[in-house]
C-alpha cells in the first residue's frame, strides 16, 4: 500500500474507534485545539461525585432525589443537565496522539481527511446509529476547519455532510458504538445529558468499560455460566460478555423503571431476545424454525426488577448465580449499605454446590466511600482483593480515573 494511503488509514482507525463511542473531541489528535468550544475541546471541569442540576442561566434549583437504589451509577455532584455523554473524557487509555497529531497537522493530502470522513460519520454505524447531533456537527466543522487551513481545493463531501447535519433536529437521545475485538459492535441508546429522568444511569460510565474489557479478556470466567449483574445501566458490560464470553444464561438487573426500560431497547438493539419473548416466540414457529433459533439464539438473556432494600433471599437463590459482577455501584454512602446487604445474601445464596464468584468495578471518586465500602465487608464477614488491571484496552475512557476491580471472597 502507498505509504500516503497506509497513513491516512491508521489515522481514520484511531479516529473511528472514538467516534463512534461518541468520545469527546479533546481526545481526537486536532491541531490547534484551542479553536473548539471549552465543553468539547476537553475541559474536565465537572465532577461526577455531586448531584447539583443547573441549567446554564445560572439558576440554582434543588438537587433531584436520588433513590438509593435507583440506578447504582454514580451522581454526579456538579453536572449540568447540558452536559453530554461526549463530554466526559479528556485523556484515554493507551491513546498516545502526538504522532498522530503532528501528521495531521503537516498533511494536506484530502486523502487524509476523506479517510477519516468514511471512518467516522459516513461509517455504516453512524449512518445507521448516529451520536449526537452537536457533536457530530463539531466534528464535520473541526475537519473542514483542517481542510481550510491549507491551500487546496474545496472538498465537496465535507460541505454536502455539514449541509446534512445543519438540516436535522437535535434529539434527546444518541447512539454511541463500542467495537468489539471479533468484529462486532455494541451499540447503545443513551440520553445526550448525563441526568436525565432524575437518574444517571442512562449513559454509560468509565467503570462499565473497563469491566468489559476484562472481562473479554478473562472470557473463560463467563464461559457456559449463569451471570447475574447489578446495576446494569443501559447494559454495555453486559452486552459486550453476552456477544463475546459464551455465558449460558444472564440475567441483567436495575431498580429505575426508565432505566430498566433503556436497557430492554439496547438489548433488542444488539440481537438479542429476552426469554419471556423467545417463549411466547417459539409457539408461533415451525419445529425446523425453533431448531434454528435455538443454534442462533446465543445465551438466555433475562432483565429483573431488583430493589436492593427489599430483595428477598428466595429470589435471588432462584437466579443460581454462577458469576454476579457490578460496575460503578460504590459511590455513595447509603447505596453502599444497601449493596453489602445484598452481596451478604448472595454470598449464601447457592444452595447446591459453592457461593458465586463476585467482581466490583468502581471508580474511586471518594476514598471514603471506598474505605467505607471495605469496612462493611469486613463486617459482614466478606473478605476481597485487588484484581490486577487487564492488558488490552479495546476502550477509549479518562486515563485519569482511578478505577479498581474486586473480587469478593466468601
Amino acid at each position: 500500500m502507498d505509504p500516503a494511503a497506509e497513513e491516512a488509514r491508521h489515522l481514520g482507525l484511531r479516529f473511528q474507534r472514538g467516534f463512534l463511542a461518541g468520545r469527546q473531541l479533546g481526545a481526537f489528535p486536532w491541531p490547534g485545539m484551542s479553536s473548539l468550544p471549552a465543553e468539547l475541546a476537553g475541559s474536565n471541569r465537572y465532577s461526577r461525585d455531586r448531584f447539583i442540576v443547573s441549567s446554564l442561566d445560572a439558576k440554582n434549583r434543588p438537587p433531584p432525589q436520588h433513590s438509593p437504589v435507583d440506578s447504582c451509577t454514580p451522581a454526579p455532584r456538579e453536572a449540568q443537565t447540558e452536559l453530554t455523554g461526549e463530554q466526559q473524557q479528556l485523556t484515554h487509555r493507551g491513546e498516545d496522539t502526538t504522532e498522530l497529531e503532528k501528521k495531521l497537522k503537516s498533511s494536506s493530502d484530502a486523502l487524509l481527511l476523506l479517510d477519516i470522513l468514511q471512518k467516522t460519520i459516513l461509517h455504516p454505524l453512524c449512518l445507521k446509529y448516529p451520536p449526537s447531533l452537536k457533536y457530530r456537527r463539531c466534528f464535520i466543522s473541526e475537519l473542514i476547519k483542517k481542510h481550510e487551513s491549507v491551500a487546496t481545493e474545496p472538498l465537496d463531501e465535507l460541505y454536502d455532510v455539514l449541509a446534512d447535519i445543519l438540516n436535522k433536529e437535535e434529539s434527546t437521545n444518541c447512539y454511541k458504538s463500542y467495537l468489539l475485538p471479533t468484529g462486532d459492535s455494541v451499540t447503545l441508546s443513551e440520553t445526550v445529558a448525563i441526568i436525565s429522568q432524575g437518574t444517571t444511569g442512562l449513559v454509560t460510565w468509565d467503570a462499565a468499560l473497563y469491566l468489559a474489557e476484562w472481562a473479554i479478556e478473562n472470557s473463560a470466567i463467563f464461559n457456559n455460566r449463569t451471570v447475574l449483574e447489578l446495576g446494569s445501566g443501559i447494559g454495555l458490560t453486559g452486552i459486550a460478555i453476552c456477544k463475546t464470553c459464551n455465558p449460558k444464561t444472564y440475567v441483567f438487573s436495575d431498580y429505575h423503571h426508565c432505566v430498566l426500560e433503556q436497557l430492554r431497547e439496547n438489548i433488542h438493539l444488539n440481537g438479542f431476545v429476552l426469554e419471556s419473548e423467545t417463549e411466547n416466540h417459539t409457539k408461533m414457529q415451525s419445529q425446523s424454525q425453533r431448531a434454528e433459533v435455538m443454534d442462533l439464539q446465543g445465551p438466555k438473556i433475562t432483565v429483573a426488577e431488583l430493589d436492593w432494600d427489599s430483595v428477598a433471599e428466595e429470589q435471588l437463590s432462584e437466579l443460581q448465580a454462577d458469576v454476579v459482577i457490578a460496575a460503578d455501584v460504590v459511590y455513595d454512602p447509603q447505596i453502599t449499605l444497601s449493596l453489602i446487604g445484598v452481596l451478604q445474601q448472595l454470598s449464601i445464596s447457592k444452595t447446591v454446590g459453592k457461593p458465586p464468584e463476585i467482581y466490583i468495578a468502581f471508580t474511586v471518586r471518594n476514598p471514603d466511600t471506598y474505605h467505607l465500602f471495605q469496612t462493611e465487608l469486613d463486617k459482614v464477614g466478606i473478605g476481597w482483593q485487588v484484581v490486577p488491571t487487564h492488558t488490552k484496552n479495546l476502550f477509549l475512557y479518562d486515563l485519569h480515573s482511578n478505577i479498581t476491580l474486586l473480587k469478593l471472597l466468601a
